[in-house]
């Protein structure tokens, strides 16, 4: 592992311990890890989802916006490797999407044409608990290296250790009711990067990045000022009003 490699990687460990505060925002740690994989992994875009009280998996956070849609997709057939990492509890690696074509047609599919062509699933798990997966996206064929499916779970521990971790939620209920908060949060955000883009003429990856800048500027939960912008509110007007 290179001497860069190796400082980025510190780097962001110590970036997640300042942000296991108390109260910290679970999808904005969670889109940190997020884009930290794409920027110590071998890949080209990073997803997680996390499973709710029902066991439904849901999309918590991306890197892009492309990773989210074929996240969501994936959700809607139900089939793909988010989907499997988090049945098994197992990792899968170098998932070719032509060599998997059958095992997930649709996603498959939907992959694809997004411009991926190889994807990697690595479990949110402490012990026998699992909240999630982490999905990595590849748009050439490479091999991701043994390597980075050790730092990419590591990562991944780390997101669950943090989740499971905020305000000793180990109790079975607590920690689901703490995943509903996060994914009820993640649905308002959506819904301001919608606002946010329709109002200001930008894209959603434009629109989010303005909302969460103007969130770490101020010191401000990320989905609170989210919900400021979906509902219009006064303190929102400087977000929402012409560039």
């Amino acid at each position: 592992m290179s001497v860069t490699r190796e400082r980025q990687l510190v780097e962001t460990f110590v970036e997640v311990a300042d942000t296991l505060v108390d109260d910290f925002d679970v999808i904005d740690f969670l889109l940190t890890l997020a884009e930290r994989c794409v920027q110590l992994l071998d890949v080209d875009a990073a997803g997680i989802m996390l499973i709710d009280q029902r066991g439904h998996l849901h999309a918590a956070a991306a890197s892009t916006e492309n990773a989210r849609l074929v996240e969501l997709f994936e959700l809607q057939t139900d089939a793909g490797p988010c989907v499997d990492c988090c049945r098994s509890g197992e990792p899968v690696i170098n998932a070719d999407l032509d060599a998997n074509a059958e095992r997930w047609p649709q996603f498959a599919e939907a992959a694809r044409r997004s411009g991926f062509v190889a994807v990697h699933a690595l479990p949110l798990r402490l012990r026998q608990t699992i909240i999630g997966a982490l999905n990595l996206f590849s748009t050439e064929n490479r091999v991701l290296a043994d390597d980075d499916v050790r730092v990419g779970q590591a990562l991944g521990d780390v997101a669950t250790i943090g989740i499971l971790a905020q305000r000793g939620l180990y109790q079975a209920d607590l920690l689901a009711a703490q995943l509903q908060s996060a994914l009820n949060s993640r649905i308002v955000i959506e819904q301001a990067k919608g606002v946010l883009a329709e109002r200001r003429g930008i894209s959603v990856d434009e629109a989010f990045e303005l909302l969460r800048g103007h969130a770490r500027r101020r010191n401000l939960r990320l989905s609170d000022v989210a919900r400021e912008v979906a509902e219009g509110t006064t303190s929102a007007s400087d977000l929402l009003g012409a560039p």
